[in-house]
């Protein structure tokens, strides 16, 4: 049965999207320490994009060495990394699906321990031991942000989308409890927000003309009020230099946490702006088709699939074959998702941090 969530969705740069799904992308723990890619995450990735999805996107992949958020993350920010990502790239490619790579950087969230050296931040912070950003870092760190869609772009992949959300480096120069810089880079709303205006001019300068961008933006927490995330949005949506606009927003139709913006769910902050031909997709807890299809009712263009990609590869297929699927229910066997392409480091993952998600297993005589 067709709908409007099997409509192709063009982008102002590079090729059109098949259908609505974008698989989302998620922390999985499977790749190598060095940053490269591992098998494990290749296949699941690639599992993803065999089931139909319309766009699939890797985990966050940092930028820069110090900028590392997990063990096990996918890196960009050496030319190391390129062998893999064409690797990856390609197997996109070829399912039909459009591929594109997470840029981030974890920031003040980046354990010392992994990266040998104190975490970096735009304000100095006791909590986390992170030191402050000279001006000339913030800089380096926007470059490196560009250099990573340049290598993504020579990888093959059909775009990238910049991380700006949930609290990680970019988001935490939105934070106006803690950014007060002195620089252009802290105070104000605008000086909050030029970083990531840099960022994406510099890529929409430097890439080609069909390399594909997008941002992903949270609306709450972290020091981020709905208030200026709505007109961040705005903004960029407006600018027309973004293919998409990425709102994660935990749980697509909750009322925000402000009491000020009660009354509505939080799509609805978003899905009213103007945005020329700019994307809009969203994602929090869309678990069924039925939820899909209510976020395009509610003017979304398209949809990240998180939770329920990782238990369905094909979620996409099913939902095409059913309007109506629901996801199985949770908890899953790990053998489950084994099957379902995900390695043995990305269930342990699911099973230590996601509570009711992975059944336990109980031991045999």
């Amino acid at each position: 049965m067709s709908s409007e969530l099997f409509e192709s969705l063009s982008f102002t740069h590079g090729k059109p999207m098949h259908n609505r799904f974008m698989l989302a992308p998620m922390t999985n723990l499977q790749s190598n320490e060095d940053g490269t890619l591992s098998d494990d995450e290749y296949r699941w990735l690639v599992k993803r994009a065999q089931g139909g999805f319309g766009l699939t996107m890797t985990c966050a992949a940092h930028v820069q060495a110090a900028g590392k958020g997990f063990s096990g993350q996918l890196g960009i920010w050496s030319d190391s990394h390129l062998p893999g990502l064409e690797r990856l790239a390609t197997a996109i490619n070829v399912t039909g699906s459009l591929s594109s790579v997470q840029l981030h950087h974890a920031g003040r969230r980046s354990p010392s321990d992994l990266t040998g050296q104190p975490a970096l931040a735009p304000w100095q912070d006791a909590e986390t031991g992170a030191r402050a950003l000279s001006t000339a870092e913030v800089e380096q760190v926007i470059e490196d942000f560009i250099l990573a869609a340049l290598r993504a772009e020579r990888a093959g992949f059909n775009g990238v989308e910049i991380h700006g959300a949930h609290g990680y480096l970019l988001a935490q120069f939105l934070d106006a409890d803690n950014n007060h810089r002195d620089d252009r880079y802290g105070g104000s709303f605008e000086n909050r927000s030029r970083v990531l205006f840099e960022v994406i001019d510099g890529i929409r300068n430097r890439t080609g003309a069909d390399f594909q961008l997008g941002l992903r933006l949270s609306p709450e927490r972290f020091g981020v009020t709905l208030g200026e995330a709505r007109e961040l949005a705005r903004l960029v949506l407006a600018g027309g230099k973004l293919d998409y606009l990425d709102m994660s927003l935990w749980d697509v139709f909750k009322e925000p946490i402000e009491p000020a913006f009660k009354g509505k769910p939080l799509i609805d902050y978003f899905n009213d702006l103007p945005r020329g031909a700019t994307r809009l997709g969203v994602a929090g807890k869309i678990m069924d088709g039925g939820t899909a299809q209510k976020c395009l009712n509610s003017g979304a263009d398209f949809v990240f699939i998180g939770r329920a990609g990782i238990l369905h590869h094909d979620f996409p297929k099913r939902v095409r074959a059913n309007p109506q699927f629901e996801s199985i229910e949770r908890p899953v066997s790990r053998a489950y998702l084994r099957d379902e392409g995900l390695g043995p480091v990305f269930v342990d993952y699911m099973a230590n941090s996601w509570k009711g998600f992975v059944a336990a297993e109980t031991e045999t005589a």
